[in-house]
């Protein structure tokens, strides 16, 4: 495949070391900032005086191209300083400039996205779920589905300090995918869920497309980040059982979490759907009762396309407990599921369970911990933000503690200012069913401390399902063609570092490349900046079925002084281009009986 990585100098970089801490980097590198999908976000600076005066920051570009259901990350610790990173369905990459929203870099020679996917996916369908980056080796890894004969899936490794394409990626999974003689299919499966890297291997899920058409399963492939011709993989045995929830795989540290949903023409024979189902490293999985759990109703939940796997699995810790290692799933049928994630169970009732009054699908949940309890929060389609409280007892239960209306249909974050004291629920009411501002409540309480602002702080082209990330006293959240930043009053104090649970891998050689392409840039002191960047990348194989040529491209982008648009680059990368690998031939999907009819909308 060519590489063309558009490379910029960003021009007001400058400024940074006033606010940047010595002593630590903060780092925003996968979805719900934590790998257990806790949603919890660590800065001083979020005091609940402060949030009340949250104000969009109108200096901030964030100018991208595409729809985005993915949420943005931040990373330090680069030659370029903090970046933005914003992925779209038009499968575009984007470095922006985390002060300025300037571009850095940018990949838009991913290959095309799918113009239609079947029933009701999203047009275009390229990168949807939320990036991951690995600090040891300095890489960003997502999944693409890129148009072609056939259309496959991806998995892609680049350089997050330049854009350049990892040697040796990307992964087609079409080619390397299998379980127990279980086929990937490409066009069949959907990527939505948060990507996940645990112990050196990076895990993505899929499910199928609203209104559940063709023959998709509930799937996990992992690729080892170190030698990615290592691909593993697990999926439902059953037609169905996607896993549909934003935050896609959780992780203990250990072992992988991942909930799914219907599944068809089982006969009444379970086969991996309306379940929590926890993986071992690969992804491997045992069948074993102590690493899977349905209801003892999961055939109804079945037929009533109820499913269990509405919202993604959510890791819980409730100290005092017995037990108090908890995994959480929120369902189509309004229960709430705690279990024990140290031995699930089997088909059997849930460790604890309450109607927590609600369709919940699509979007992830959040826990967090204050003087009064453990928490999990979420957003459900009764148009309420809700919050319950884990009890410390043997064996925990479910307890209401508050609810506030609010529409839309976006995943929840937290911030707090200690790990503690301070939380402080936030909420963006996305799509036109919401009111697509930020709003912000009292963890214990539901407490309004944010109403959403002013006529400044409306976000246009919100989608279902995101959520916002919090790095140095900012939120940002990403929304069609645009990163939103939002900050708080000036003079607020030094925040402290964001958490991380991410577990990785010493990375072996392979694992810490570095591509050879050199960016030099001479920013001009004028609202006009040129910068001219060399890039010569060894790039991967063509997504298709097709040889593409080494080409030389010349972007150039068209700016202004405002901060609408972003500063004139001219970038000549050169590309050297491996060959195409064979493709393999496209697989048919199995046919099956036509399920019921189905929702309009997960």
């Amino acid at each position: 495949m060519k590489s063309l990585i558009s490379i910029f100098s960003p021009a007001l970089a400058i400024g940074w070391s006033a606010i940047l801490p010595a002593n630590a980097q903060v780092n925003v590198t996968q979805e719900h900032n934590n790998v257990s999908r806790d949603g919890v976000y660590v800065d001083a600076a979020f005091t609940p005086s402060a949030a009340a005066n949250l104000t969009r920051d109108l200096n901030f570009n964030g100018t991208i191209s595409g729809n985005v259901y993915a949420q943005p990350l931040y990373i330090e610790g680069g030659p370029n300083g903090p970046m933005i990173i914003a992925v779209t369905e038009s499968n575009n990459v984007y470095a922006l400039d985390a002060m300025t929203g300037l571009p850095i870099w940018s990949r838009t020679d991913i290959g095309p996205p799918v113009p239609t996917t079947p029933c009701g996916g999203f047009n275009p369908t390229g990168i949807t779920g939320t990036p991951v980056v690995d600090l040891a080796s300095r890489r960003l890894f997502f999944d693409a589905l890129i148009n072609g004969s056939p259309t496959k899936h991806f998995i892609y490794s680049l350089n997050v300090d330049t854009g350049a394409t990892t040697p040796g990626w990307p992964v087609d999974l079409n080619a390397t995918a299998i379980y127990n003689g279980i086929p990937f299919v490409s066009l069949a499966q959907e990527q939505r869920g948060g990507v996940a890297l645990v112990n050196g291997i990076v895990y993505s899920s899929y499910s199928g497309y609203v209104g559940d058409c063709g023959n998709y399963h509930g799937w996990v492939v992992g690729v080892d980040i170190n030698n990615p011709s290592n691909v593993h993989g697990w999926a439902t045995t059953a037609i169905g059982g996607g896993i549909w929830g934003h935050g896609g795989v959780a992780s203990d540290g250990t072992n992988m979490f991942v909930v799914t949903g219907n599944t068809f023409n089982t006969g009444g024979n379970w086969m991996g759907g309306e379940a929590i189902i926890r993986l071992q490293a690969g992804p491997t999985w045992t069948g074993q009762p102590t690493d899977y759990w349905a209801p003892t109703n999961w055939f109804s939940l079945d037929n009533s396309d109820t499913d269990l796997g509405g919202v993604s699995a959510t890791v819980i810790d409730v100290p005092g407990a017995t037990p108090s290692q908890l995994v959480l799933a929120l369902g189509k049928d309004s229960n709430a599921y705690l279990l024990n994630r140290n031995n699930l169970g089997g088909i059997t009732s849930a460790l604890a369970q309450a109607n927590v009054g609600g369709i919940n699908r699509g979007t992830s949940a959040v826990t967090y911990r204050t003087s009064q309890g453990t928490y999990f929060g979420f957003h459900n389609d009764a148009g309420t933000i809700r919050g319950y409280r884990v009890t410390a007892t043997n064996p925990p239960t479910i307890t209401f503690a508050w609810s506030m209306s609010q529409n839309g249909r976006g995943s929840p974050w937290v911030t707090t200012t200690d790990g503690t004291n301070n939380m402080i629920v936030w909420y963006a009411a996305t799509t036109s069913g919401g009111d697509q501002r930020l709003h912000a409540y009292d963890g214990d309480t539901g407490a309004i401390i944010y109403a959403g602002g002013g006529a400044n702080e409306l976000m246009t082209g919100t989608r279902q399902w995101n959520t916002g990330m919090v790095a140095r006293g900012r939120i940002y959240f990403g929304a069609d063609n645009r990163v939103y930043a939002f900050r708080l009053p000036a003079g607020s104090p030094t925040p402290t570092p964001t958490a991380s649970a991410t577990s990785t891998a010493t990375p072996t050689a392979t694992a810490t490349f570095t591509p050879t392409p050199t960016a030099t840039a001479t920013p001009i002191a004028s609202p006009t900046s040129t910068a001219t960047a060399t890039s010569t990348p060894t790039t991967t194989p063509t997504p298709t079925s097709t040889t593409t040529p080494a080409a030389t491209s010349t972007v150039t982008p068209t700016p202004t002084g405002t901060p609408a648009v972003s500063p004139t680059p001219t970038a000549t990368p050169t590309s050297t281009v491996r060959p195409t690998p064979t493709v393999r031939p496209h697989i048919t999907p199995r046919g099956r009986p036509s399920p019921p009819p189905r929702p309009v909308a997960r």
